[in-house]
């Protein structure tokens, strides 16, 4: 069997979340893998609640990080459609069965046992461990073009929050030139929204729960509107006027109102995911025939589709860079939503090792 190959991350070793340096080894490059130099690594409040266990699964230790952009150092022999120099990207999973209905589709992002990039359990049992860490092994189909024209920092958290929001507004119709968007929650996955919607041609009001973002929303990002959710008053003048909402909020909050926001056969789609049920009365949607749909990331072509147009139309993320000595007080950070709006590591840049175990 081949030796595997030598790597160094960072990692959390309990449910603190506290992250130190971790020596451990990827698998041996296989005929049709990709091996990658990590360059930039985005953080992702999913990764925030595996390291500190608050879904109830967490595989310790835990290398987090599904955002990554990187550099081909070396290629398999069935490896055809990659090069040594080349940037690319991987995002929140690396592997799927290939055979399940939702592969057969096009929709590998929902196969039932899905291969996630960090947090997973590889084939041979082995947990997987991600982008916090100078070196990956990928499968070539797994593997994402990163256009030359963007910045690598900016475009690191596109790998996740933006093909979230990309794919199901692609397949909702919510990419309809003229068509009246709203984007509910303007964080790390709505103010990409925006910029998606703009860039589509779309009228584009952010729903947002206070006043305290309304310049942000309008005068940088390009909205064309902000509606404050809790004023009633706005709400009501609102009410029937959207085509479409993506609700990327992931706190919980009530959508019957959103809903009401909605024209008669407005579709809204929820890729934010509060830990309380949503609470749904039937007549909000039967009335006006409403369609509320779900979305979970987005497949590997969705994820290439929707680099290949940020690339195309210049849009990145709004990202703070730091270097991975500072990664815990960025996770503190990001518990207090005290980011514009992403945190992206800066893995090439950073001294890995110290008192690596």
């Amino acid at each position: 069997m081949a030796e595997g190959l030598p790597a160094l991350g960072w990692a959390a070793r309990d449910v603190s979340g506290h992250l130190s340096p971790y020596s451990f080894s990827r698998s041996a490059q296989k005929d049709d893998d990709v091996t990658i130099k990590v360059l930039f690594c985005g953080i992702c409040h999913t990764d925030l609640h595996i390291i500190k266990n608050d879904w109830g699964n967490a595989l310790y230790p835990i290398v987090p990080g599904h955002e990554i952009v990187g550099v081909v150092t070396s290629v398999g022999s069935g490896v055809k459609n990659f090069k040594g120099g080349e940037t690319v990207g991987v995002g929140y999973f690396l592997d799927s069965c290939r055979t399940c209905y939702s592969c057969s589709k096009g929709y590998e992002n929902f196969c039932p046992t899905l291969l996630l990039t960090s947090n997973g359990v590889d084939h041979d049992g082995a947990t997987t461990q991600g982008g916090f860490s100078d070196v990956l092994v990928v499968n070539k189909d797994y593997v994402i073009h990163v256009p030359e024209s963007l910045p690598l920092a900016g475009a690191a958290p596109l790998l996740c929050a933006g093909v979230t929001v990309y794919s199901p507004m692609v397949e909702y119709g919510l990419n309809a030139p003229g068509k009246h968007l709203g984007v509910v929650g303007l964080g790390g996955l709505g103010h990409v929204a925006v910029k998606f919607g703009k860039a589509f041609g779309m009228t584009v009001t952010v729903i947002s729960s206070s006043e305290r973002k309304r310049d942000e929303a309008l005068d940088r990002l390009g909205a064309d509107a902000f509606l404050v959710s809790s004023d009633p008053e706005q709400m009501k003048a609102a009410a029937g006027t959207l085509d479409g909402i993506i609700d990327t909020v992931s706190a919980g909050h009530p959508i019957v109102p959103l809903l009401d926001l909605l024209k008669p056969m407005g579709q809204m789609v929820v890729v934010g995911a509060p830990s309380k049920p949503l609470e749904l009365p039937a007549f909000a949607i039967i009335g006006g025939g409403k369609r509320l749909a779900g979305s979970g990331t987005g497949s590997v072509a969705d994820c290439q589709a929707m680099l290949d147009f940020a690339g195309k139309h210049g849009i990145t993320a709004d990202v703070e860079v730091v270097k991975m000595d500072y990664v815990n007080t960025a996770i503190e950070r990001l518990e207090k939503n005290d980011v514009r709006y992403r945190f992206v590591i800066d893995v090439a840049g950073s001294q890995l090792r110290g008192d690596a175990a």
